[in-house]
């Protein structure tokens, strides 16, 4: 069997690519595996580019799951693939009944949850709290030389302090990023409450209320987006989502940019309706010079990257080995074309 791996770009100070390999080697042990290609990319590869490193692989496992790549045209060019994962949560629409059909088995590589809704905290903790804002305004003064104004500021607070305690979490999304941002919630003393397009039945959910989208938007202090991007969920948070939410409203997206109607959240920060957002995607990234969310103080932006530790990287290349290690068991896991 010839397995290629095309593994995420180094993206952080942290980790190098050796580090990445060290892991991927251990692929060579499985006595199912003839042939181990490990191919870099300095960013994401185009479709042109995969084709002559995957050529006649049997699986592949590092490409992004979407429709662009995996259909009829694309897979066509590798009659051998079998079996495709990517190296992150999310996934993209694709022909699921063709790849049945064709007898390949993909999967997505469950391995940030923790990592993301950490990130997606620290995001709120900026949004309720402005930590940056005042660890510079303390900086700003030379001590040695301080005025008499440069004591009598010191301790100012230069925006609203928010307490969470005893508000309202919601969650857009429960798999298992929204999930481990609700026990992170619940922690806080948070009433969490959350909507998904399935109900959750295992008792580890009890303590989330799980409503309805009107409820969610109705009754949330704190709303954070954790659901995939879909033709269903594009633009899910638009003008009229905005209108149901309660006045001073606090949103965090850490899933994909694409979920809210921009125009329509500038309008709802500029008019209070949102307090503050912290988002982490946004729908064209690298942004757009002419995008609005960029010129609006009450939105914490960063460059996709709450999925960016050096411990998560690793984890995700052991959890990807494991899953193509139950896949040549024949009892494949985190299976995403049921």
């Amino acid at each position: 069997m010839k397995v290629v791996v095309i593994p995420e770009p180094v993206l952080q100070p942290d980790i190098t690519k050796e580090d990445m390999d060290l892991k991927w080697n251990l692929l060579k042990e499985l006595p199912e595996v003839d042939e181990l290609v490990i191919k870099h990319f300095d960013g994401y590869p185009s479709n042109e580019e995969l084709h002559p490193v995957i050529a006649d692989a049997d699986a592949a496992i590092g490409v992004w799951v979407n429709g662009s790549n995996i259909n009829e045209e694309f897979l066509s060019k590798h009659p051998n693939l079998k079996y495709v994962a990517t190296l992150g949560h999310g996934f993209g629409e694709f022909d699921v009944p063709m790849t049945k059909e064709k007898g390949m088995v993909i999967t997505n590589t469950i391995y940030g949850a923790q990592t993301i809704a950490e990130y997606a905290w620290a995001l709120l903790m900026e949004v309720c709290h402005h930590v940056d804002l005042h660890s510079k305004d303390v900086k700003r003064v030379d001590w040695a030389h301080a005025t008499k104004e440069d004591y009598e500021t010191f301790g100012r607070v230069l925006t609203p302090q928010i307490e969470l305690y005893g508000k309202t979490c919601g969650i857009f999304g429960l798999g298992a990023i929204g999930f481990a941002f609700a026990k992170m919630a619940q922690g806080f003393g948070m009433r969490v409450i959350s909507y998904s397009r399935h109900k959750k039945t295992d008792p580890k959910y009890d303590f989330i209320e799980q409503v309805d989208f009107d409820t969610l938007l109705a009754e949330s202090d704190v709303i954070s987006i954790h659901a995939p991007l879909t033709p269903s969920t594009e633009d899910t948070f638009d003008a009229d989502a905005f209108a149901k939410m309660k006045d001073g409203t606090i949103l965090i997206n850490t899933a994909r940019g694409g979920l809210i109607v921009e125009e329509a959240l500038v309008d709802a920060l500029q008019s209070g309706k949102v307090y503050g957002a912290g988002l982490d995607v946004i729908r064209d990234e690298p942004p757009k010079g002419d995008n609005p969310l960029l010129h609006q103080d009450n939105a914490a932006i960063t460059a996709h990257i709450a999925w960016l530790t050096r411990a998560s990287r690793l984890r995700a290349i052991d959890i990807a080995i494991d899953n193509f290690k139950a896949y040549l068991r024949g009892e494949p896991v985190s299976v995403i074309n049921k």
